[in-house]
């Protein structure tokens, strides 16, 4: 993989290529731009990172046009049209939800009423066109949970109807073909949220796997949309099953590559230590449940401390995740 151009800003520090972080044995580009822009890594030949415009985006790339996963937040919106215009000059066809949370579907709108739609309206019925084809724009692909979570008249925050998904599956899995690859929709539910997919491309080896995997934190569990610390380690275990580790033989392939809602590219490896660290820290917490700790104590007690170097210097998300953990399995069944 390498990286391609950063957008919007003049290139990285030295303390940033510094902070460079090796994944197996392959060096992983730094996927947060300190200050700002959309940084562009090539994961594939034909297929490509976009960071630092809200979540990370995935963009497959072929000679059916484009398919984006994840969309960025509306601020990002035209950095990361600028992005994919450097890239290539097909149309987007595809822009593909893996939660409803702003950093990831803000830029829905905009992106797919920049892109056309796959399908054809060989008798030019305009009517036809509005209903199936998104009035011609790229469709916005995602599970029913996504849907439901951001046409809900209480959403917070709260989007347009044309940043709706025009195609929504109820089904945990949906498979689609796209630029000659096998593209699958894997619903998680009960993770970060109850609105969580991944996207696995098979001919690409790439997963994109949303916020239910963040290297720059503790897993952000959102017990009030339906997330759960069980649900989280059940995804993270189902992440570990789509990818193949890299071949441990000098000048050979690497393996299956994850883009994480946010942080940087990285292999199974990476996808198994995240997993234990969630496990351990759960079982902690089970353990000072059982001695009969609250709250306040268990949190003084400070579970997460050989991992808060690394996932917790971000305000509040240790103790947000201590209290995620304390109350899914306190909670009533």
């Amino acid at each position: 993989m390498k990286r391609i151009f950063t957008s919007g800003i003049t290139g990285w520090t030295a303390t940033a290529a510094l902070g460079l972080v090796l994944c197996g044995a392959f060096s992983s580009r730094a996927a947060e731009p300190e200050n700002g822009g959309v940084d562009v890594v090539q994961v594939r030949p034909n297929f490509y990172m976009l960071a630092g415009a809200g979540g990370n985006i995935g963009v497959q790339i072929g000679s059916d046009g484009i398919v984006l996963v994840g969309a960025g937040t509306a601020a990002a919106t035209d950095q990361v049209s600028a992005a994919i215009k450097r890239l290539t000059s097909l149309p987007i066809r595809y822009v593909i939800d893996v939660n409803a949370d702003a950093d990831f579907v803000g830029g829905n709108e905009k992106l797919a009423k920049s892109g056309f739609t796959i399908f054809t309206n060989a008798l030019g019925n305009a009517g036809v066109a509005g209903t199936m084809t998104n009035g011609g724009a790229a469709s916005i692909l995602a599970h029913q949970s996504i849907l439901n979570r951001m046409s809900a008249r209480d959403a917070k925050p709260s989007y347009p109807g044309d940043a709706w998904p025009t195609e929504a599956f109820l089904q945990n899995r949906k498979a689609l073909r796209m630029n000659d690859e096998g593209i699958e929709i894997l619903y998680q539910p009960a993770a970060h949220s109850d609105a969580d997919s991944f996207v696995l491309f098979r001919r690409s080896d790439v997963v994109v796997a949303g916020d239910v995997m963040d290297t720059t934190r503790f897993p952000v569990i959102d017990l009030a949309k339906g997330g759960s610390i069980q649900g989280e380690i059940d995804a993270l275990n189902k992440l570990i099953d789509l990818t193949i580790a890299p071949t441990p033989y000098i000048y050979k392939d690497v393996g299956t590559y994850v883009i994480p809602g946010h942080g940087r590219l990285c292999e199974q490896m990476e996808v198994v230590d995240y997993r234990d660290m969630v496990v351990l820290i759960r079982d902690v917490v089970t353990d000072l449940i059982k001695q009969g700790k609250t709250l306040d104590q268990i949190k003084a007690a400070r579970p997460a401390l050989p991992y808060e170097t690394r996932y917790g210097t971000q305000p509040g998300v240790t103790n947000s995740f201590i209290e995620a953990i304390y109350k899914s399995l306190t909670a009533k069944k």
